[in-house]
């Protein structure tokens, strides 16, 4: 199982090591749209959404991210890569991917200062799995074929659709994978 992590912003490598340690058989960068042709699933980290659009664009990522989505192939967003997921984005008339059906809410949760960890339980991963909001975006509305995993003060923080997996926080800030271990069976059920 070749899982790739979007290289051109956030924490990549901590997604690596998570991913390795929740029995990925490959993990790698994924620096160049040719690195996306052999893989099995994609995680996109955060960062800045925008600024992340801007390089996808620039060199040539987006056509070719959205075709490995519309191939059935599962994509993993964080944060920003939640964002760049969605099909819509409040107060914007335009979004990124368009993949997953879903609206966000960009930077909902305040600036880096009002970032904070707690303790979530997450459909299908844990009861208690920590989870790291930086400058995190929250799910203001999924479709019917989407599936609400986790809550957060009401607002839905962590979902799913099909072969898409949407996180508004960092599970690769921690030192628990199972998130991770949650997204690799989802690359397993989508490869047979």
């Amino acid at each position: 199982m070749k899982i790739g992590v979007l290289a051109l912003q956030g924490a990549v490598a901590e997604h690596i090591r998570m991913l390795e340690l929740a029995g990925a058989s490959e993990a790698r960068t994924v620096k160049k749209v040719d690195d996306l042709h052999d893989l099995d699933g994609l995680v996109i980290p955060g960062g800045e959404s925008t600024t992340i659009s801007k390089l996808m664009h620039k060199y040539g990522f987006m056509e070719e991210i959205r075709k490995f989505g519309l191939e059935q192939r599962p994509i993993f967003g964080t944060c920003a890569g939640a964002i760049l997921l969605a099909k819509r984005i409040n107060g914007q008339d335009d979004a990124h991917l368009q993949l997953m059906d879903i609206k966000v809410e960009r930077n909902a949760y305040g600036r880096q200062k009002d970032s904070f960890e707690i303790k979530l339980p997450i459909a299908g991963v844990a009861s208690d799995f920590p989870a790291v909001f930086i400058r995190a975006p929250y799910i203001m509305e999924i479709s019917d074929r989407g599936q609400v995993l986790a809550k957060h003060e009401e607002k839905i923080v962590a979902a799913r659709e099909g072969h898409y997996l949407a996180a508004a926080f960092h599970p690769e800030l921690t030192e628990d994978y199972r998130f991770h271990k949650y997204f690799l069976e989802m690359v397993k059920e989508y490869r047979s």
